[in-house]
């Protein structure tokens, strides 16, 4: 389990890092040209009220697959397989969110709190709720695959 878990922190390095010279200081794909919807019921009740973005939707449809290509290298499928990669891939995104906020050169460690990042809502304990709901999510998916 130990090298899935540096194998997620790599990645989301390595992409919180290309999302950071693709974004700039325009958190949330703001300045991007890409389409958004910035209201819906749907939003507030599984997005955390965030706007849905093209870029978003692509971002978080290709990692998805990326979690997936061991079964297409093994020709194989399992609910123990598929519970580690919605594991990795919730896991991956609370550590390259949180990840793009303090390497970050327009945030940092400093800016990283409700008033400075609006597309974060809801906060808990001085993080954003999804990484308690997703970071939850993930590890009791790890420790119920027995990876």
């Amino acid at each position: 389990m130990i090298f899935y878990l540096v194998a997620i922190l790599i990645a989301a390095f390595c992409w919180a890092n290309l999302e950071i010279h693709i974004e700039g200081s325009a958190g949330w794909a703001a300045n991007l040209p890409t389409w958004k919807i910035d209201k819906h019921i749907l939003l507030d009740v599984f997005y955390g009220g965030r706007p849905l973005t093209g870029y978003h939707v692509w971002a978080f449809s290709s990692v998805f697959f990326f979690f997936h290509l061991p079964y297409f290298f093994l020709h194989t499928w399992s609910l123990h397989m598929e519970g580690c990669a919605i594991a990795g891939y919730n896991l991956f995104w609370v550590v390259e969110d949180f990840l793009w906020f303090v390497l970050n050169p327009h945030f940092g460690w400093s800016k990283f709190n409700k008033n400075s990042i609006w597309w974060h809502k809801r906060w808990l304990l001085g993080l954003p709720l999804d990484y308690w709901l997703l970071g939850g999510l993930g590890g009791a998916l790890l420790y119920f695959s027995r990876l």
